[in-house]
C-alpha cells in the first residue's frame, strides 16, 4: 500500500485532522499488509468459530470504508455502492477472492475514502449514515476504533497461521 506510518513523530504536533489521517493510514496499512507473504490457503484459513479469516478481515475493512466514506458521505444506498446489507455478510469469501484482488480493492477504496473527505472539515456533518447526521470527526474516530480492533484480530490470526506452518516444517 502507498501509505506507511510517519518515520518521525511530527504528527504529534500536526493539526488534529492530520493526526487522524496518519493513524487511519497506519492502521489501513497494517491490515492490508497482514496478508503479505501468505498463501491463498493461509489467508482463507478459519481458526475461529465466526466467519473471521485474514482475507475476510481485509474484505470487511473494504466494506467499513465504503459504509463510512461512501454511504455516509454520498448518501448512496448499499445497493448502489454494491456492498452487503450487514457487516457479517462482508466477511463472506467468494471463490474469486484472492489476496491480490482483495488487497487491490482495499487500496482503491481507501484512496476513494481520502478523496471523499478531502474537501470536508472535521465539523462537517455527513448525512448518509443510518444513525443520522454525524460529524466527520466521529466517522474518523469510529473507523479508527474499528480498524484498530481488526488489526489486533489480524495479528493474532497471522501468528496462528504462521506458527502452524512452522510446526509442520
Amino acid at each position: 500500500m502507498d501509505f506507511q506510518p510517519p518515520a518521525e513523530p511530527a504528527v504529534f504536533h500536526a493539526p488534529l485532522r492530520d493526526q487522524f489521517e496518519a493513524l487511519l493510514d497506519e492502521h489501513r496499512s497494517l491490515l492490508h499488509d497482514s496478508l503479505n507473504g501468505l498463501t491463498e490457503e493461509q489467508a482463507r484459513r478459519s481458526l475461529v468459530t465466526s466467519k473471521t479469516t485474514l482475507l475476510g478481515l481485509v474484505k470487511h475493512a473494504t466494506f467499513v470504508e465504503k459504509v463510512w466514506f461512501d454511504e455516509a458521505i454520498t448518501c448512496r444506498s448499499r445497493t448502489e455502492i454494491d456492498i452487503p446489507d450487514t457487516p457479517d455478510e462482508s466477511f463472506d469469501l467468494d471463490d474469486s477472492d484472492t489476496i491480490a484482488l482483495v488487497q487491490g480493492a482495499y487500496e482503491q477504496t481507501c484512496a476513494a475514502s481520502r478523496r471523499a473527505t478531502a474537501e470536508l472539515t472535521l465539523d462537517d456533518l455527513v448525512q448518509g449514515n443510518r444513525r443520522g447526521p454525524l460529524p466527520l470527526r466521529w466517522v474518523y474516530l469510529h473507523t479508527l476504533r474499528e480498524l484498530a480492533q481488526h488489526c489486533g484480530h489480524a495479528d493474532i490470526l497471522r501468528e496462528q497461521v504462521l506458527s502452524a506452518t512452522t510446526r509442520r516444517n
